[in-house]
């Protein structure tokens, strides 16, 4: 992609996410999906209309363009987001492996307009027993059994 053409894709990145504030949808984020230079999928955040925490643009986007191409990966393809992922977004766009990631406003310009991850990044790097949210690890005896089950599965599908 040429860097005309990723201007283009985030200024309507950042147009999408203006309206969806207007529009009292949700936040003001937006994505926009791109493969071979068209635009196959787009989202933006819903997540007060839908009490939804997940739905963010980038992870609806993500939806709609593997509904799209029929495929849980996103091979060849251009995420253009007018805010830099968060973790949870971030995380689904490396499953999704896409070609680039390109963004516009980064995290601090996030976190100064109220929406700070610093927590979670931060959350992330301590030992399970110390972060905020408790968190359980209870050892059994067949805990790998779906995994054994999933090796030995002939039908799966690799991803």
């Amino acid at each position: 992609m040429n860097k005309d053409r990723d201007l283009e894709f985030l200024k309507m990145t950042i147009k999408m996410a203006e309206e969806n504030v207007l529009s009292g949808h949700g936040g003001p984020f937006a994505a926009i999906i791109v493969k071979d230079g068209e635009i196959i999928a787009t989202g933006v955040n819903s997540v007060t209309s839908e009490l939804d925490p997940t739905a963010h643009a980038e992870i609806k986007a993500i939806r709609n363009a593997c509904k799209t191409l029929d495929s849980y990966q996103l091979t060849d393809c251009d995420i253009y987001s007018s805010c830099e992922p968060c973790p949870m977004c971030l995380g689904a766009i490396y499953w999704s492996r896409p070609k680039r990631i390109v963004f516009a406003a980064n995290k601090r310009d996030a976190a100064q307009a109220g929406f700070d991850d610093s927590f979670i990044y931060e959350q992330l790097k301590l030992p399970i027993n110390q972060r905020k949210i408790e968190t359980i690890e209870i050892m059994l005896d067949d805990k790998t059994l779906p995994f054994q089950k999933w090796n030995n599965y002939n039908s799966k599908i690799d991803y």
